[in-house]
């Protein structure tokens, strides 16, 4: 009897090959073509910077989430990011919304909230992205300053109209974000919320001039950084996307 097709075809070692990252995405509506509908979407500096990187970027649109299905999504990932997007709703830190803030997404509230609680509970790498920083520290109980204008007296973090503006952050020494990153950093930021109070086993890693929280971490797992800034938007400064596909890598050896 001759060999099957699986006892003869060579087989790739799954230590070489490039980690999955998986990245939630955004749910809106939106327009191509002829049509439009609600789309899952997500900008490709995103994508781009994991492949650059060395990763390999899996999209993971908002939908129906429990436990089950946020731990069968995980067991295909090597690595996981939080992205940008709408306010977190403040109903899940126990405030009612600011004029300004955004109408709630429900839906991708509830998927990222459980991904990142079972990624964390797995000791899954992850990174936070601007409203990546916020679900995280909401998630563990922290709370959101929903209107920076309110506290800084201007608009210098969200300029508007797509409009990212630059500013330097200072990095705390003997973090994992300060490894990768250095004493400071020259940020891309578009958001006009920030980490009020503190979630519980989260460690501040960055400040801004003006004491507005701009980075956190969990030091309870291998490699847990959330940055209030968007990385993806810095060009050929891909540090933290090699941290965390390196902490990828480790993770599934």
């Amino acid at each position: 009897m001759g060999s099957s097709v699986s006892d003869t075809r060579p087989r790739a070692d799954a230590r070489a090959r490039r980690p999955i990252i998986g990245l939630t995405t955004y749910l809106e509506q939106a327009s191509t073509g002829v049509w439009n509908v609600p789309a899952s979407f997500l900008p490709a500096v995103y994508l781009d910077a994991v492949t650059r990187a060395g990763g390999i970027a899996v999209l993971l649109p908002p939908q129906p989430v429990s436990d089950e299905i946020a731990s069968a999504v995980l067991d295909g990932l090597d690595g996981l990011i939080i992205t940008g997007g709408k306010d977190v709703d403040p109903a899940r830190y126990g405030q009612e919304p600011h004029p300004t803030t955004d109408t709630p997404r429900l839906d991708r509230d509830a998927w990222e909230d459980t991904l990142l609680r079972a990624a964390i509970d797995r000791e899954l790498p992850f990174l936070g992205i601007c409203r990546g920083a916020q679900v995280l520290n909401v998630s563990l109980g922290g709370t959101l300053t929903q209107h920076l204008p309110d506290v800084v007296g201007s608009t210098k973090y969200n300029l508007g109209g797509g409009q990212f503006n630059s500013i330097t952050v200072a990095v705390e020494e003997d973090t994992q974000l300060g490894e990768l990153v250095g004493a400071s950093v020259e940020a891309k930021v578009y958001h006009h919320q920030a980490v009020d109070r503190l979630a519980d086993g989260l460690r501040v890693t960055a400040h801004s001039d003006d004491g507005i929280i701009q980075a956190v971490e969990l030091p309870s797992v291998p490699f847990g950084v959330a940055v209030q800034w968007h990385p993806e938007e810095t060009g050929d400064d891909l540090r933290l996307f090699a941290g965390l596909v390196a902490a990828a890598k480790e993770y599934r050896a």
